[in-house]
């Protein structure tokens, strides 16, 4: 490969990031990104070898798939440099980028992005760096200028349009008011008379979908979430004229009918600060979800914005008072201690959930339940013959007979041992070097996968030969990638049974036996997840306990 910087070719990946899903379902910015970097790569004379991208990702996070890849060739040290068309596409925050570089430059790799300004010296990395903060700063400006642009908008009365108006409304000819849909606002009407009347929300959506009333998602299936965000929305709780004066402005309220009543649109209800995180998949891999933090504001922080209202203001007073009524009783019993919640498994081998059954009245028992969540969920289209199981019952059960192992130290060691033993035991030969083969190999398709395009740009094979040599060549490397990718996971989880294993040894020795019995439920919990513990309640009675210290024990019930 030719070089214009009198180097050999040096090994170079190339990393390209949309924010955005509408960027990623078009690929245009990712396409444009790759072909600026491959023009580069070539020119400067670097061998490419890997493409990496991150779709619809956020920069404000490192906690992104493509990136995640990035991190881990790097760490091979083969590589010499990664390539970004810009700066902000490895990270929006500056402190990131620094995270970034440093850690790529213990391997020997440097960080490179096709606008930098500065060299590799202090002189260009403070250049840098301010150019950073001020990006960081115009991002900022925006971001509050839209704010405000927005605000600007509902304080003139205008809603925001989303993708989908709210329950009971269509959004009208301006795209900027709702219109009542008579058809879903029947149905919320319907749902505040069943709540006036002291119907639980669990009971409002078995009704709704004993009786086919389509949700709003268009299935037949309600959930309670949504359910309960109707009941409390000011969208349906009808205000006068008057009743809106302190909550909108003099212009706003000069437009309304004095005769008329309205609901309540607030912008800026909730302030939402979303987060991107990475967590294993259970099969050696590793999934990525959002999580986000919501807080309700205060009223006096939001805009409202006046809606047309449909539901008397007596009958959504009613329900609420009827929701709120039942919740303190349904949070109390919510606080409970679910020992074994997550640990249990229903014999068709969806998890068991948990439930509390409460009596209509005040004062009354409650009972607690162990509930397979398939059946919970799906209802008449579920045929799974589980019933629901005793929570005490179960409890009580399951830490008589764990508790009775715990008295002997050395069963626990053993039963920890073969669980070790266990996951050591699908490895063949030598585990540190099948790894080691198996990074050569992931590398050695990333070099042949360059050859293979050089060969075609030479002239040398056709664009249908490259594509075949370069398909057989993915599934090598994707099958090279998931066996590593397995290796490490189980060598991630012998580590965490040997820590489980020298602190739960630790934890009994300081433990009086004849103590076991006042251990506290979420103490029982931490043992049972030590001890790797899984139950599946039997149909016929008994349980099916398996774990470090039991395999197929089966206590009664």
């Amino acid at each position: 490969m030719p070089s214009t910087n009198g180097h050999a070719p040096r090994k170079a990946i190339l990393y390209a990031r949309v924010s955005t899903d509408e960027q990623a379902r078009s690929g245009y910015s990712l396409a444009q990104q790759l072909e600026a970097l491959r023009d580069y790569a070539t020119r400067e004379g670097y061998e490419v070898l890997e493409e990496a991208i991150d779709p619809g990702q956020s920069g404000a996070s490192l906690e992104r798939p493509g990136l995640d890849r990035v991190r881990d060739l790097v760490a091979t040290g083969e590589v010499a440099v990664v390539l970004a068309q810009d700066r902000d596409r490895f990270a929006r925050e500056p402190a990131y980028h620094y995270l970034l570089r440093r850690e790529f430059e213990e391997h020997g790799c440097r960080l490179k992005a096709l606008n930098d300004r500065g060299d590799d010296g202090p002189e260009g990395e403070l250049t840098d760096g301010i150019l950073d903060q001020l990006a960081k700063f115009e991002r900022a400006k925006i971001a509050e200028r839209s704010r405000r642009g927005k605000l600007r908008k509902a304080r003139e009365g205008k809603i925001l349009r989303g993708p989908k108006p709210p329950y009971g409304f269509r959004y009208d000819a301006t795209g900027e008011g709702l219109a009542v849909h008579e058809a879903e606002m029947a149905v919320v009407e319907r749902i505040f008379r069943m709540a006036a009347d002291g119907a639980s929300p669990q009971a409002i959506m078995a009704r709704l979908y004993e009786e086919g009333v389509p949700s709003p998602r268009g299935d037949r299936t309600w959930v309670r979430r949504t359910l309960e965000q109707i009941l409390r929305s000011d969208l349906y709780r009808a205000h006068t004229r008057e009743q809106l004066a302190g909550l909108v402005s003099k212009e706003v309220l000069s437009r309304l009918d004095e005769d008329a009543e309205y609901g309540v649109w607030w912008f800026g209800r909730k302030s939402v600060k979303q987060r991107q995180v990475s967590e294993p998949d259970g099969s050696g891999g590793r999934r990525y979800r959002k999580a986000s933090t919501t807080r309700i504001r205060p009223v006096e922080e939001r805009t409202a914005v006046p809606v047309p209202a449909r539901i008397p203001r007596l009958l959504v007073d009613q329900a609420r008072g009827a929701l709120a009524a039942s919740r303190p009783t349904e949070r109390k019993h919510l606080t409970r201690q679910w020992e074994l919640r997550g640990l249990l498994r229903c014999s068709c081998g969806w998890n068991m959930g948990t439930h509390a059954a409460m009596p209509r009245g005040m004062g009354g028992p409650v009972y607690y339940y162990y509930v397979c969540k398939r059946r919970k969920e799906r209802r008449q289209e579920c045929d799974c013959t589980q019933g629901s199981v005793r929570a005490i019952e179960t409890e009580r059960a399951v830490w008589g007979l764990v508790s009775a192992l715990l008295r002997d130290p050395e069963q626990i060691r053993r039963g920890m041992e073969q669980l070790i033993e266990q996951e050591r035991t699908v490895w063949s030969g030598d585990p540190e070097r099948e790894a080691e083969t198996l990074a050569r190999k992931i590398a050695e398709c990333g070099r042949l996968r360059s050859a293979y395009q050089d060969q075609q740009a030479a002239g040398l094979m056709t664009l249908g030969e490259l594509g075949k040599k370069l398909e057989d060549l993915e599934g090598t490397r994707a099958s090279a990638e998931r066996e590593l990718a397995l290796f490490k996971a189980r060598q991630r989880r012998v580590e965490e049974l040997e820590e489980d294993r020298d602190a739960l040894l630790q934890s009994m020795v300081d433990e009086v036996p004849e103590t076991l019995d006042e251990l506290a439920g979420e103490e029982r919990s931490r043992i049972y997840r030590m001890l790797r513990l899984e139950v599946v309640p039997l149909p016929k009675g008994g349980y099916d306990v398996k774990g470090a210290l039991c395999t197929r024990a089966t206590p009664p019930r």
